[in-house]
């Protein structure tokens, strides 16, 4: 299994391609925008440049990384040889069934076909193809080449075999995989955007500001980030897209999103990706000040 597709070239998709190639994949990395293409390479350059910079990579591996990339806008030709396709588009369910009909159509009948989703059920996506035990889902986390956890969930009819082969393929890329059965947010999503969703809910009802409550998560519960910014690195659309997800599986009321989070999200204050969200990037991520709305 040593040529891998990847569906997607956004944030998800370059980091996925990033680490196979770097662990000595063939990589066809595949969006429909050249322009994303372009721009996915060039940000795997420059975060394989900061790896050369901290001595954890060299030059010449890095080139070889970026050698072992090729980049389609033809899903078909794409994943023509691939025994393994990574799903990673927008989490978004027609766009990822409409994408999975078109791999069980276009890949070889024994390629397993994986999704990044953070959220959308396996068994719902395996539903439109004729392989549903080989369909799973591979949910890495942000930023790819350097968090270690894959989340490893089975689909229904997730065969004993796919599930052993992408546990092993993960731990082959030097990450820590854990199985999980196909329910609503999985493990991370269904415990994590419940406290994000809190943490708005906070500043919405004016308990403490923006600052305040990342603080007491930071220093009082040791979280490298607090809520508000994980949820700006994240993406708030991201989040109030995992959220629904939720309320809807379950039915529970008590996954409903804010409704500070779904002004914002449609005012378009995304996070990182549009420049302000809980806080502003103006001037960089390293930057960041509490957004002026917040201030």
């Amino acid at each position: 299994m040593k040529n891998i597709a990847v569906i997607g070239s956004g944030t998800m998709g370059n980091g996925i391609a990033h680490t196979f190639a770097q662990f000595g994949y063939q990589v066809n990395l595949i969006d429909i925008n050249n322009e994303a293409l372009e721009k996915a390479i060039n940000t795997i350059s420059k975060n394989l440049d900061r790896q050369v910079a901290k001595g954890t990579l060299t030059e010449s591996e890095k080139n070889i990384t970026l050698r072992n990339i090729s980049t389609f806008t033809d899903i078909k030709s794409g994943v023509a040889q691939s025994k393994l396709i990574v799903e990673a588009a927008t989490e978004n369910l027609e766009l990822k069934l409409k994408i999975f009909k078109d791999l069980d159509t276009f890949a070889k009948p024994e390629a397993i076909l994986a999704s990044n989703t953070s959220s959308i059920s396996i068994t719902k996506i395996a539903s439109v193809t004729n392989r549903g035990d080989k369909v799973i889902g591979m949910h890495f986390m942000n930023p790819v080449p350097i968090m270690k956890l894959v989340e490893v969930i089975r689909g229904y009819e997730t065969s004993n075999e796919t599930t052993a082969l992408i546990m092993d393929l993960s731990k082959k890329l030097a990450k820590v995989p854990v199985e999980v059965n196909d329910y609503p947010g999985f493990v991370a999503n269904r415990i994590l955007m419940p406290m994000i969703n809190e943490a708005i809910y906070a500043l919405y009802e004016n308990v403490a500001g923006v600052e305040e409550i990342d603080t007491v998560m930071k220093l009082g519960m040791a979280h490298p980030m607090g809520p508000l910014q994980l949820a700006d690195f994240i993406g708030l659309d991201v989040c109030l897209a995992i959220l629904r997800v939720l309320q809807d599986g379950f039915g529970n009321p008590k996954y409903a999103p804010c409704p500070l989070l779904v002004n914002m999200v449609t005012a378009g204050n995304k996070g990182i990706k549009s420049g302000e969200g809980f806080y502003n990037y103006a001037n960089g991520v390293k930057e960041a000040v509490v957004a002026s709305k917040f201030s």
